[in-house]
């Protein structure tokens, strides 16, 4: 969509409003014309400045500013003065005069205001190949939950409304069951994130005691989210056994005392460590906690419903798997492999879900009726696999064929090569995708990437002003070469990429015509 401008029309003669103006025009009349380097030339210059005022009253009653708020405008001619005045003192010399006709004023000023109406969020094209992108919004909702999340927010819903009875409900119970079902799990509940999640449990169960877990599964996700800060937040008091690479289940047998409130055990979803190693399984915990009486809780991290080896990736462990094997609690993601929005989930025993249901933290971290309409509709997805895989972006791009990857990086490439065959080529190469996310830490999906040569430019400046575009479009260096990877392209993105090339195109023409860049 093309950006709104908002065009200065000076309503009354510039001169009036020049101060500088009329003794300019003395001088030369006179030939007392004043020095035209240093000091004298700043004077000049800083004369011809009109002020802020006498722009400020150019655009009252001025129909080209009816969009923009009046303070957006002066803000504007504010900043534009200023600018100019700066760039004026730094070097009067150099100063382009040009710069104070009333035209690139108000070129500079319109420029101005249509960045401050401009949204700060703004979607763009995901063609680095990073699945789960933390930095770009992580996973995409489904149409389905996207659907929802429009009727939720448009009307007004039955949030904490039981309209069976008549009387004020539950917020959660609009996914607590069906989080039940797919898990398998006595009851459920969901948090504002996956850290949120793990605050809370550990509050509940181990505030002033001792958590138990390996030191190899102490582990630090982005953001400075760490187990051990999250642990002394919650009161938790932590306890490390074993070593970074190994650790048995006697590690854990000669740690537990009269102060242990809980044994826990943190999928290592970002990193993997791997040759001489060995680690302490979910069950071998949870026979250890029924013995002691201790309750035993996992944090699967990304946390998924689907088996991914099915499907030719790595195995993940999944929630069912970690609820069958008698956890007393699980946390998980709801926006990473999960592929919904954000939150985190805890699923479990009720005894134990009810304790955390009660903690008063959970009104702190509880989440709004837009994320529980997105959350529902993806949960009921997940009832028949195969339309979760086919529906819900981060699956579909996870599983993506190999002939799909093959055919879109075509379509791609010929689009492109159409655009400006003399400046910009583009050819098909073998690369990995990964999921991100702090999930697979090991995998690398074989993908297709199409890598983009323009002339006059390098590999970093394609990424520059891809990046400044509408949409911006963020693809991958790689080996000196710009990469857009198919993988995480969407059919109906390719004609953004089309036009974002063709702008670029357009750039390295007139660059190339006068010789600046």
């Amino acid at each position: 969509m093309a950006k709104k401008r908002f065009p200065f029309r000076h309503q009354v003669p510039y001169i009036e409003h020049n101060p500088g103006y009329h003794q300019s025009m003395s001088n030369k009349r006179t030939g007392n014309e004043e020095h035209t380097g240093g000091r004298g030339n700043l004077k000049n210059l800083l004369r011809k400045l009109p002020s802020v005022d006498t722009l400020i009253g150019k655009t009252t009653g001025n129909p080209d500013f009816a969009d923009a708020p009046r303070a957006v405008a002066i803000d504007a001619i504010r900043k534009s003065v200023d600018e100019l005045r700066q760039a004026i003192q730094a070097d009067p010399d150099g100063f382009r005069e040009a710069s104070l006709s009333p035209e690139a004023i108000d070129k500079r000023i319109g420029k101005k205001i249509e960045a401050a109406m401009a949204e700060n969020l703004v979607s763009l094209v995901n063609a680095t190949g990073v699945v789960v992108h933390t930095n770009l919004g992580r996973s995409l909702l489904a149409k389905d939950a996207i659907r929802h999340m429009t009727s939720i927010s448009e009307r007004y819903s039955n949030l904490e409304f039981d309209l069976e009875s008549g009387k004020r409900g539950s917020r959660y119970t609009a996914v607590e069951d069906i989080l039940c079902e797919i898990s398998g799990a006595e009851a459920a509940m969901v948090v504002n994130n996956n850290a949120a999640a793990v605050l809370l449990a550990l509050d509940t169960l181990a505030r002033d005691r001792e958590v138990i877990v390996s030191r190899g599964e102490l582990v630090e996700i982005g953001g400075s989210f760490r187990i051990p800060d999250i642990m002394a937040k919650s009161g938790g008091i932590l306890r490390e056994v074993g070593t970074t690479n190994r650790t048995h289940p006697s590690d854990y047998a000669r740690a537990i005392n009269e102060t242990t409130g809980l044994l826990l055990k943190v999928h290592t979803s970002n990193y993997a460590i791997v040759g001489f190693s060995a680690s302490v399984s979910l069950a071998e915990l949870v026979d250890m906690g029924k013995k002691q009486g201790l309750p035993v809780m996992e944090d699967l991290g990304s946390g998924t419903f689907i088996d991914f080896s099915r499907y030719g990736l790595m195995k993940e462990p999944t929630v069912q798997e970690s609820v069958r094997a008698g956890a007393d609690v699980v946390t998980f993601s709801g926006d990473k492999l999960l592929g919904g929005p954000q939150g985190g989930l805890l699923v479990g025993s009720r005894a134990v879900m009810d304790r955390i249901k009660k903690n008063p933290l959970t009104r702190a971290f509880r989440i709004d009726k837009l994320t529980l309409a997105a959350l529902e509709s993806t949960l009921r997805l997940y009832r028949d696999e195969a339309k979760a895989v086919r529906e819900i972006p981060t699956l579909r791009m996870l599983t993506c064929s190999a002939a799909e990857i093959e055919q879109r990086a075509g379509t791609l490439r010929e689009r492109i090569c159409r655009i400006d065959p003399q400046r910009i080529t583009a050819e098909p190469v073998d690369s990995i995708s990964r999921a991100g996310g702090g999930s697979f830490p090991l995998l690398e999906i074989p993908t297709k990437c199409v890598a983009i040569r323009v002339s006059g430019m390098s590999a970093s400046g394609i990424d520059r002003q891809l990046r400044k575009g509408s949409p911006p479009v963020i693809g991958r260096i790689e080996s000196e070469r710009y990469l857009l990877d198919v993988r995480t392209i969407a059919d109906d993105e390719i004609k953004w990429i089309e036009k974002a090339l063709g702008r670029l195109s357009g750039h390295t023409n007139k660059t190339n015509q006068t010789g600046t860049k």
